[in-house]
C-alpha cells in the first residue's frame, strides 16, 4: 500500500523478487513489473557487470521487460556503518532513480532479493530519493524470504505455539547469537558464509542443532546439517536456521 495519499503521482515500488527463483514471485509482484516504466535492479561488485540474482529473476519471470531494467550501484565492500563507498552508492542510486522520473517515469520499481522490508537496500534507496523528491510516493510489494524458503526445502517449521522466532545479520557476531539461543526457539541467520565455523561452534555448544542452506530456492541449492559441515567459510548467500527439538505433536501450544 501507498504510504503517500495523492493518486497518480510518480510512484518508487520496492519489489521483493524472493530468494531466487522465479517461481517464487508473486502475482502482485509480476504486475508491478509488468507495468513499470523503469525498473532498476542493484549492481554489487560481486555481479562484476554482469546480470545479478535480482535481475535474473526479473528476467526469468517478465522476460518482455528486458529493455526497462536499468543497473544500479549498491556496494558490499563496507561491511559495518556507512562509510564514504556505501555512501556513494546510495548517491548514484539515488540519482538513477531520479533521473527515471525527470525523464518522464511515473513508476519506477526496484526489484530487490527477498522481501523489501527485510535487511533491504531498497529502504536506504528510499530514504535517499525522499529527501530530493518529496512528490514521490512509495510502495512495497512483499516478497518470500530466503528464511521461509530455507524452512520449506530443509522440511522444519520455522514456529509452532508459542514459539519465539528470531532473524538476525550474522554481523551481529556469534556471542549476540548465542544470547538469542538462550531466550529464542527458533534463530534464523542471514549472510553468515563468512562466520559459519565460529557460528557452529556457538550454537553446538548451547546444545542446538540446525541446518545451513546455500543458494536455497535454486537448481544447485545446497542444505546441510551444521553439526558435520566441513569446516572453512561459506558463499555470501548462506543462512542458518536453528530450531528446537520437537517431540510431541502440538507441543508448543
Amino acid at each position: 500500500m501507498s504510504d503517500d495519499p495523492r493518486d497518480g503521482g510518480p510512484r518508487l515500488i520496492g519489489v521483493g523478487v524472493g530468494p531466487g527463483n522465479p517461481e517464487y514471485l508473486t502475482l502482485q509482484a509480476v504486475r508491478v513489473l509488468e507495468a513499470a516504466d523503469v525498473i532498476l535492479v542493484p549492481a554489487t561488485e560481486g555481479s562484476a557487470g554482469s546480470e545479478g540474482r535480482a535481475e535474473a529473476v526479473v528476467c526469468a519471470a517478465c522476460p518482455q521487460v528486458a529493455d526497462r531494467i536499468r543497473r544500479i550501484p549498491f556496494s558490499m565492500g563496507e561491511r559495518r556503518g556507512v562509510g564514504p563507498v556505501r555512501a556513494e552508492s546510495w548517491r548514484a542510486s539515488a540519482r538513477a532513480a531520479i533521473e527515471a522520473f525527470e525523464a518522464g517515469a511515473r513508476t519506477v520499481a526496484f526489484a530487490t532479493i527477498g522481501d523489501p522490508s527485510v535487511y533491504s537496500t531498497f529502504s536506504y534507496l528510499r530514504a535517499s530519493v525522499a529527501e530530493r523528491m518529496p512528490a514521490v510516493g512509495f510502495e512495497l510489494v512483499p516478497g518470500i524470504t530466503a528464511m521461509q524458503a530455507l524452512a520449506a526445502a530443509a522440511g522444519r517449521p520455522l514456529v509452532e505455539g508459542r514459539e519465539v522466532l528470531a532473524l538476525v545479520p550474522a554481523t551481529i557476531g556469534p556471542q549476540a547469537v548465542g544470547r538469542l539461543l538462550d531466550v529464542c526457539d527458533s534463530v534464523t541467520i542471514y549472510k553468515a558464509g563468512r562466520t559459519l565455523p565460529q557460528l557452529r561452534e556457538e550454537i553446538v555448544r548451547h546444545g542446538r542443532q540446525g541446518v545451513v542452506g546455500v543458494d536455497v530456492s535454486l537448481p544447485g541449492q545446497e542444505l546441510s546439517d551444521l553439526a558435520t559441515l566441513p569446516d572453512g567459510p561459506r558463499p555470501y548467500f548462506s543462512a542458518v536456521l536453528v530450531t528446537p527439538e520437537r517431540t510431541t505433536t502440538g507441543g508448543s501450544l
